[in-house]
């Protein structure tokens, strides 16, 4: 039966009678855990460098922008988990409400990204693993955060949740430190560029230029996405749905205020132009632990590359999760090998080694490749924003295309998605020509194994 023609579970409904299923264990704490490690509270620590040089300086208004936009895609997603609370996320949504086809295409799409963004994750982690002990190499340090985090998942997600609420207390209080710190230095000896600079831009460019924020916005986007891992373990939580669709918005807020802050405050410390970074790309990736090395200190140096070690893992482990539960509820829907649909003890334990085996074999041949980091940070968001447009999408679809718009809110159900959708759009626009290929053949595959399972099931649409 099309998703067209039948409705999906009520409120917090179970999947049909005789499918597998997942325990439920989690609370709105655990979600919050997962979705703020998978995003990490000092993502930017990576990419700050880059975008203060492409922002020409105003790299807190990037974030500030960037926070805005995804704040459209987490407000769809609060819609949709209520009415179809289940695993599978995107996929799930889409296919409730554009139907079969549509949600395939938006599960597949948004493999690509759950399958590359742990593998970048894990390579964070062993590149700085490898910085504080040089004599293992970074590829050994890397499969043993792949091996030591999918164990961790293997256990059950609530035993997950408990490591992962540790790990994340501990990246807060490192930033919570360099928050401090940085204060501390700029009352004491003032700040290198001017307070409204991370805001207007350094002026080292030029003058300010919203095409050059909107631009930057295209890498900030690699920031946030995660938060969205949270609605795949709609199954698996106590009290309903609704606590889930808070958790989301929830998530996003807190990281946005936090990347806002910490960026703000190290362009404030940063010695160098925007311009001097755009001219040496060299200095952009060692560019935030640049200047607190020179304005703090190297112990805080040393302390934040700790943290960003352990935190990439466990933020891979999250990942991790969601990628196995995305593949599970493809399966159980027959997408994809039924094998991956079998749980243990409410663990979808094959999906997460198929999603492990793969995450593995990325994340190493990366790490073993001197450009190999490059290639997956260009490539990883954008099978995430594609599928982000079918989500906005699929809120249009049910609520006012499938139930007759009689109910619809139209700021919730239209104004908000649509919008949504076209700035989602333009970000694609402006995402490298690399990611853009990527992501049209690896839609190209998917459109290719949905005509073959259209041809299995006897021609009927899906």
């Amino acid at each position: 039966m099309s998703a067209h023609t039948a409705p999906p579970a009520g409120e917090d409904g179970p999947p049909p009678a005789g499918e597998e299923t997942l325990r439920r264990s989690l609370g709105f704490r655990d979600l919050v855990v997962y979705g703020l490690l998978f995003i990490a509270p000092m993502a930017p620590v990576g990419i700050f460098g880059t975008l203060d040089a492409r922002s020409h300086g105003a790299v807190a208004l990037v974030y500030v922008v960037a926070t805005v936009a995804m704040a459209f895609t987490a407000f769809s997603y609060a819609q949709m988990v209520r009415v179809a609370p289940q695993a599978g996320s995107v996929f799930t949504y889409a296919r409730v409400g554009l139907g079969e086809a549509p949600g395939f295409i938006a599960g597949w799409m948004a493999l690509l990204d759950y399958l590359l963004i742990p593998a970048v994750a894990y390579l964070f982690s062993g590149i700085a693993m490898n910085a504080l002990v040089p004599s293992v190499s970074r590829w050994v340090w890397t499969a043993l955060a792949v091996i030591n985090t999918t164990l961790l998942n293997l256990w059950g997600v609530r035993a997950a949740a408990r490591v992962g609420f540790a790990v994340l207390a501990m990246e807060i209080v490192v930033l919570l430190v360099f928050l401090g710190s940085a204060i501390v230095v700029l009352v004491r000896d003032g700040a290198e560029r001017g307070w409204l600079s991370p805001l207007t831009g350094d002026g080292s460019q030029g003058a300010f230029a919203l095409s050059a924020v909107v631009g930057a916005v295209s890498v900030a986007v690699l920031s946030y996405l995660g938060f969205d891992a949270i609605v795949s373990f709609a199954e698996e939580v106590t009290g309903g749905s609704a606590k889930v669709a808070r958790a989301v918005l929830f998530c996003l807020a807190l990281a946005g205020v936090l990347f806002i802050a910490q960026t703000y405050l190290v362009a404030l410390l940063e010695p160098v132009s925007s311009a001097e970074l755009a001219a040496d790309p060299a200095k952009q990736g060692s560019a935030f632990y640049d200047a607190i090395d020179v304005s703090v200190g190297g112990w805080l140096h040393d302390l934040v590359a700790v943290s960003k070690a352990i935190g990439a893992a466990f933020a891979a482990l999250a990942g991790q999760a969601a990628a196995g539960r995305l593949l599970f509820a493809m399966a159980r829907d027959r997408r994809l090998p039924k094998a991956l649909a079998r749980t243990d003890s409410g663990v979808p334990r094959v999906a997460l080694l198929c999603a492990a085996a793969v995450t593995l074999v990325a994340a190493v041949w990366a790490a073993r490749r001197d450009d190999g980091l490059d290639h997956l940070v260009s490539v990883v968001d954008i099978g995430a924003l594609t599928a982000f447009v079918l989500l906005h999408a699929s809120v249009v679809g049910w609520f006012v295309v499938r139930r007759g718009g009689g109910t619809f809110s139209w700021w919730r159900h239209l104004l908000v998605p649509v919008l949504g959708a076209a700035i989602t759009v333009a970000v694609i626009v402006e995402a490298s020509g690399t990611a853009q290929v990527v992501g049209a053949i690896w839609l190209a595959v998917g459109l290719v194994v949905l005509v073959a399972q259209r041809g299995r099931r006897g021609g009927r649409v899906v």
